[in-house]
Parts: C-alpha cells; sequence; structure tokens
C-alpha cells in the first residue's frame, strides 16, 4: 500500500517557498518513509496587488485561503511567516511548532545613503506596513512615505524604477533569498520594533491530526516557541483584530524573558512604550501582563481612535 505525502501549503512567492523547502527538508529526515510535497495556494494578498494591505482588511490576507486548505484536508500542514498569522484562533487549527527564528529586524535599503540618519528632509520612503509608518513618521515626521506591495524581488525593482530614496524590507526576508548584500542599515529596535512573529516560521495543523502534530513538532525550536507565543499573547490582549501599528521585541537572557511593546496611532503622532520581564517559560503571562500595561498607560484609547 502505497504510503500518502505529507503535504505542506504555502503561498507561491520566493520566500514563502524558501520557507517551505527550508522546513521540508527538515521534515523529510522525521517522517521517513513519508514524501514531503509542496502545495502552493493563493492567497487573497496574492491576487490584489495595486491596493494597501490595510484596504484589504490586514489580517488574514495571506493565511486565510491556506488554513481553508487545511480545513478541508488538500494540505496537511501549513508553513506561516508567524507575522501575517492572526492571533485569532481558528477552530479546528493550532499552531504546532516554530523553527529556529531568523533575524527579525527591519532592513533600510537605498541606493543614495548610507545610513537612515542621512536621509534628506522629506525623502520619500517605500513601506507596506502600517507598523513600519506609523514608527518612521513618529522618529521622522518629515518623510514622505509610500505604500509598497509586492514580493521582495518587486519591491527591490521598485526602489531602482521609481528612484526611490530607500524602501524597509524585513531582514530575515533579504537573508533567507541571498539579498543581504542589498541591506544598507539595520534600523535601531530601540524605535523600529519588529512586528510580532517577525522572522519566525510557523507551523499549523489540524487540532485532530495527531501523527503531523507529533511530525512537526520535532522542529520546534523553544526558545523561538516561548518569544513568539509571549508576543503573541500580548497582541491578542490588545485586540489582536485592529489595524492598529504594534512592534515588539523579545529577549531572553538566563531564563529571563524581557518583552518590549509599542502602540502608535498611524500617524506616529502618538506612540507608547513598555517593557516588562518574566520566566521565560512563563511566555503567556509574559505577555498578557506587558499588555496589561501598555493598556494601562493609555494604548486603549490609541487601539480605538
Amino acid at each position: 500500500m502505497k504510503i500518502p505525502p505529507l503535504r505542506l501549503g504555502t503561498r507561491g512567492s520566493q520566500l514563502a517557498l524558501w520557507q517551505a523547502n527550508y522546513v521540508a527538508e527538515r521534515l523529510r529526515a522525521v517522517a521517513e518513509p513519508r514524501a514531503i510535497e509542496l502545495v502552493i495556494i493563493d492567497t487573497h494578498g496574492d491576487q490584489i496587488q495595486d491596493r494597501p494591505l490595510a484596504a484589504l482588511g490586514g489580517f488574514g490576507v495571506f493565511t486565510k485561503a491556506i488554513q481553508q486548505a487545511l480545513l478541508d484536508n488538500r494540505v496537511d500542514a501549513a508553513v506561516h511567516s508567524l507575522k501575517d498569522l492572526p492571533t485569532i484562533p481558528v477552530e479546528g487549527l493550532e499552531l504546532a511548532a516554530t523553527p529556529p527564528r531568523g533575524p527579525n529586524g527591519d532592513a533600510l535599503v537605498s541606493l543614495k545613503y548610507n545610513r537612515f540618519a542621512d536621509l534628506p528632509k522629506s525623502a520619500v520612503v517605500g513601506t507596506s506596513s502600517l507598523r513600519r509608518r506609523a514608527q518612521l513618521l513618529n522618529e521622522r515626521p518629515d518623510l514622505t512615505l509610500i505604500d509598497l506591495r509586492g514580493n521582495v524581488e518587486t519591491r527591490l525593482r521598485k526602489l531602482r524604477e521609481q528612484d526611490l530614496d530607500a524602501i524597509i524590507l524585513a531582514e530575515a526576508g533579504l537573508i533567507r533569498l541571498g539579498l543581504g548584500n542589498e541591506i544598507t542599515e539595520i534600523l535601531d529596535p530601540k524605535w523600529m520594533l519588529p512586528a510580532v512573529g517577525q522572522g519566525a516560521i510557523g507551523l499549523e495543523c489540524r487540532s485532530n491530526d495527531a501523527e503531523t502534530i507529533h511530525l512537526v513538532q520535532a522542529l520546534n525550536d523553544p526558545a523561538t516557541w516561548n518569544a513568539v507565543i509571549a508576543e503573541r499573547a500580548m497582541l491578542a490582549t490588545l485586540g489582536g483584530g485592529c489595524l492598529v501599528p504594534i512592534g515588539t521585541h523579545t529577549r531572553i537572557a538566563n531564563g529571563v524573558m524581557t518583552l518590549r511593546g509599542t502602540v502608535l496611532t498611524q500617524d506616529g503622532k502618538r506612540r507608547i512604550v513598555d517593557t516588562h520581564a518574566g520566566p521565560a517559560d512563563k511566555p503567556l503571562n509574559v505577555g498578557n501582563e506587558l499588555a496589561a500595561q501598555l493598556l494601562s498607560a493609555g494604548a486603549k484609547e490609541l487601539l480605538e481612535t
């Protein structure tokens, strides 16, 4: 009797395929004799490239179609960029594992300037992220920001073709695609806090599929898992379904997790930032407690604006 392959659902972009192949290569060793098969799924966010992500609803535009394929038993596990996966649970599905996290910074890419600080007044900067936009404007209200959609290669091409002063991309995506030489500067996380789950890959399975969950959990990295669970708990407690700029940065040392979070208005004029530390093996507590601190400091008003 032929053993069915283990089917991994993924988007079709070069970065998504890199991530899916990275996962597939590591799963082969634990899934033998089952073959690993990639199933490419076209998502809403991939289909519509001429509108800002916020105009598409923002959350789940790169994940809902893959999650539906998982629910429909067309794939056995989903490979997500974890920053794209909403914190709102989907009945019948669960986040099962996170392989070791890649770099999670935000990279400035410029053909004209060597540092963010060198950008002139009213410099034109491209980004598709509300989080990046708000933090850029908070740091430099003079900048002219334009919406920049498309995969990594498309955005790099637009930087050149549109003669932009700079664009902001995820450090992990550039590194994974072998484009690290394009990076001009990694923006300081003191003011440009990464997205929740940035640089991490999330493996999602059906809750009742114990066999697949067992297989993918062999790839789980506990430090990454604890960090992203804390970040996602913070986001969920703040109200993760809102289209509000939220950033976070996690550090784990000597069993202690230090989580920093920020909430901004979309125009960047108002910013609340706070830090909380706690046991690294209690990530839900750390995330929830930081969210409570942010809310008591006024984040609730920003979230409702």
